[in-house]
């Protein structure tokens, strides 16, 4: 019996129901401040692009669940909308650490992880604060007491991921994913 391929590695879905499993704790424990930006750098910087917009998608989706069904969010029109912005901001994060890392990457990667990292946080609360603003809702959540709370939030979540990533490193994942490409064809 052939090995399976590299795309069958045991170490991916590892990391990424591991990934999963945190989105959900961090979703119970920080509520409204899930750290997003952190999922948007970390999946950047170990996942293809196309993995790393699927992780986000399905890390916004848990977060969303966990918030209507366990976390009893109003079932309301306000939070469906503002559930829906968080997760296109979300995404744009993930498309600004993509864009970071595919410019450092070749070089030092511990300032490319804090250069993706700054970038997304970067992008989620500005994105955040032209919607707040355009919407003339939720300005009073940018008081500079909050945005340095959920940098915080976001930095502590960023560098356990990286941690649990290193960890993960250790026991011989690719540090980043490449596409499994089958035998006799060549990459684009």
């Amino acid at each position: 019996m052939a090995p399976l391929p590299p795309a069958f590695d045991w170490r991916r879905p590892l990391w990424s129901g591991t990934l999963l499993v945190l989105s959900t704790v961090f979703s119970l424990a920080f509520s409204c401040a899930m750290p997003l930006a952190a999922f948007a750098a970390i999946g950047a910087l170990t996942l293809r692009r196309p993995d790393a917009f699927i992780l986000i998608g399905t890390v916004w989706l848990a977060n969303q669940m966990t918030g209507f069904a366990l976390l009893h969010y109003p079932l309301e029109r306000a939070a469906f909308a503002w559930g829906g912005a968080l997760g296109g901001v979300a995404l744009l994060s993930t498309l600004v650490a993509c864009w970071v890392d595919g410019r450092l990457s070749q070089n030092n990667r511990l300032l490319c992880a804090i250069a993706a990292f700054l970038a997304a946080f970067a992008a989620y609360e500005g994105a955040l604060y032209a919607i707040s603003v355009m919407s003339a809702n939720g300005l009073p959540n940018f008081a500079p007491s909050i945005v340095a709370r959920i940098f915080m939030i976001n930095a502590a979540a960023y560098t356990a991921l990286l941690l649990v990533h290193r960890l993960i490193l250790v026991s011989g994942l690719p540090e980043k994913a490449e596409a499994f490409v089958p035998a006799g064809e060549q990459r684009a």
